[in-house]
């Protein structure tokens, strides 16, 4: 093209179909949905078979592994280990934001990639999991509870192993990445 020739305009690329777009994510989809049900359907049965409060063999806590793993049924309305206690506004506005900062900057957090999807299905679909149970019940089911002697780690569920293992492996994830890729 010479310098005086117009020049023409760039057409833009037509709009990815919406069904399209989901596909790229449907690692992250299919995950998320297994944490989520997952958690939901235990929740249910803990519900249904353990009145909340129920916390020790004395108050009807099931033992998986006597003196080391028991069902029980606690209400948590804080976060993990019980931190902001009494504050699941707070706590559900928390999470709700943090979802639409996800998907906002999903393109920036590399959710293309496989790995980045199995991390944030397992941390979305843990956060989706607690949102729920603040809405339903207005605080967090928890009822796996280990004892280690004579410490007993603090309850949880598993929304929260969700949310653990999601933010563990995406640091891991993202320490092993080479420098800009």
């Amino acid at each position: 093209m010479s310098p005086g020739e117009p020049t023409s305009p760039t057409v833009p690329a037509p709009p990815v179909p919406l069904h399209r777009r989901w596909r790229a994510y449907r690692l992250l989809l299919a995950i998320l949905f297994a944490v989520l049900a997952l958690d939901q359907a235990s929740k249910a049965w803990i519900v249904t078979h353990l009145p909340l409060g129920t916390y020790g063999q004395p108050a009807g806590a099931i033992p998986v592994i006597r003196g080391f793993f028991y069902l029980v049924h606690v209400g948590n309305t804080g976060a993990a280990w019980s931190m902001l206690t009494g504050r699941s506004v707070l706590l559900a506005l928390l999470a709700a934001g943090t979802l639409i900062a996800i998907f906002i900057w999903r393109h920036a957090l590399g959710l293309q990639d496989r790995m980045a999807q199995i991390c944030f299905g397992l941390l979305c679909g843990g956060i989706i999991g607690n949102l729920t149970d603040r809405l339903l019940y207005h605080h967090v089911v928890d009822f796996l509870d280990f004892h280690f002697g004579g410490y007993a780690y603090p309850t949880f569920n598993i929304a929260d192993s969700g949310i653990c293992c999601g933010v563990v492996l995406y640091l891991i994830h993202s320490l092993r990445q080479p420098e800009g890729g």
